[in-house]
């Protein structure tokens, strides 16, 4: 029999998977602090275009072009957007090898508040489904690609593990710092330990209610000062409002690990092993050794959406193992 350690060690050897921190950073924390705070990308101007969703309501893109036939699609963490380092960093990357870039922004994230009575959320594929089939409406690209952080990972899972069609341009996927079992995560990151992130996201998400309470009628906003976790903000909001009994409920549907067996595309999964945000629920060693399809990696170190490093063409190794497996997968 085999340990975890020793499936995911056999199963990465052979691809040179390694990651080092620069010295400074020298635990999960800061790996995950830095990169968010202090890093700095210098990209060109998106190019912003608003799409109509099949409820009457907007999604923002931002996309940059140079005329290829190959698209990478980015989907942003909880409470992000196009803008942030880890978006902005990807987005040169893959564009810097000849891909066209599409970077979406979800409902309520793009600086002007959503038309309709919902937000965003983890298991959302109706969106990220919207946003593929406009891009292969173009009829431009042979090969679409899908890239998602954190939450905007679990939704890329999600939806290639659904049931549903989906253009046959589709060709490779990958999920960084992907929080595949949104329960247990979301018991993660209400640890005292990583206080200050929830109560960041916490911050946010109540200041979008109260600004959605103010466009809309019915978005009851009674108790939302009280709500000091995250479970405690699903249960009372994301729940309810996206059509989930409550916040189990919409964890359990939602999850992608509860979808990942039915993919049939090749997809990479990059999760740091110290990860803070994630339980160990979101390491599926044993569950995905075999699959024909996905390939599940954890490097020892990374954080929560780092993988810093320096060097002279500025790639985070994130963004260096997400152009290598992009390359891999094109040539076969």
């Amino acid at each position: 029999m085999f340990t975890d350690h020793q499936i995911i060690e056999s199963k990465t050897q052979n691809l040179q998977l390694t990651y080092t921190p620069p010295l400074f950073l020298f635990n999960a924390h800061l790996e995950t602090i830095y990169p968010s705070l202090l890093r700095r990308v210098e990209l060109q101007p998106y190019v912003r275009e608003r799409i109509t969703t099949p409820d009457e309501d907007f999604l923002d893109l931002d996309w940059l072009k140079q005329g290829s036939s190959k698209l990478v699609i980015l989907s942003h963490g909880l409470e992000g957007n196009t803008y942030r380092s880890y978006m902005k960093g990807m987005a040169r990357a893959v564009f810097n090898q000849g891909f066209d870039v599409l970077a979406w922004n979800y409902r309520g994230c793009s600086e002007e508040m959503n038309k309709a009575p919902r937000f965003y959320h983890s298991g959302a594929t109706d969106d990220l489904a919207t946003v593929v089939n406009h891009a292969h409406a173009l009829n431009q690209y042979h090969e679409i690609n899908l890239v998602g952080f954190s939450l905007g990972g679990n939704l890329t899972l999600k939806y290639l593990g659904e049931d549903r069609s989906r253009p046959a341009s589709l060709r490779k996927a990958v999920g960084i710092s992907v929080p595949m079992d949104l329960h247990t995560s979301c018991i993660k990151i209400s640890q005292p330990s990583n206080w200050i992130y929830s109560q960041r996201f916490l911050r946010s998400l109540r200041k979008k209610v109260l600004q959605k309470s103010r466009l809309l009628s019915g978005i009851a906003v009674q108790g939302l000062e009280k709500i000091k976790t995250l479970q405690e903000f699903d249960d009372h909001f994301t729940g309810p409002m996206h059509g989930f009994k409550n916040a189990l409920d919409y964890y359990q549907q939602c999850s992608s690990i509860n979808f990942v067996q039915h993919i049939t595309l090749p997809s990479l999964i990059v999760n740091a092993a110290n990860d803070p945000f994630l339980s160990k629920a979101c390491y599926p060693y044993v569950l995905l050794k075999d699959h024909a399809f996905v390939t599940f990696e954890s490097p020892s170190r990374g954080g929560h959406v780092g993988f810093a490093q320096f060097n002279k063409n500025g790639l985070y190794w994130s963004e260096q193992r997400v152009l290598d497996f992009l390359r891999h997968h094109t040539d076969d």
